[in-house]
């Protein structure tokens, strides 16, 4: 929500919030480093990195966040006019699979697209066969900031 707002004061735009772009609920890995769940879930961690269905810590799977998500930046982009623009901020977890599922990728693969670099950003279109993924992690950074989210 920090981003949105800032990037609303810069474009002077109205911001809607939608519950369905929240970050990924990860259950019991809320908090912990990348080292500490692979210290403390290493079997549950190494699953999910194979692309594997894991309620990491509990939490939501993978296919669960594009459940919610994806249909909101569907929504969102119905009610645009043909030449309107739509900008999604979220998390780099949900943006990844909500970008997976939009271009039809198998759930197990949407790992290979990685996380979103802090401060960088993805490019859609919609063309007559469906979504497609313009541009991936981009940004004006000298060099990318990564998360630890491996």
């Amino acid at each position: 929500m920090a981003t949105a707002t800032e990037l609303a004061a810069l474009t002077g735009l109205d911001v809607t919030y939608d519950e369905g772009l929240r970050e990924t609920f990860a259950g019991d890995w809320q908090g912990l480093t990348h080292e500490e769940i692979v210290v403390r879930y290493g079997e549950q961690y190494t699953a999910w990195k194979r692309g594997e269905p894991v309620r990491r810590g509990g939490g939501e799977l993978e296919t669960e966040v594009a459940d919610r998500a994806a249909p909101v930046v569907e929504r969102s982009a119905d009610k645009l006019p043909d030449d309107g623009t739509l900008v999604v901020v979220s998390h780099g977890g949900t943006i990844r699979t909500t970008i997976g599922r939009l271009i039809g990728l198998p759930s197990p693969t949407w790992e290979a697209l990685g996380g979103l670099s802090n401060c960088s950003w993805s490019v859609l279109g919609e063309t007559v066969r469906g979504w497609r993924l313009m541009e991936h992690n981009a940004g004006s950074l000298p060099e990318p900031v990564l998360g630890d989210d491996d």
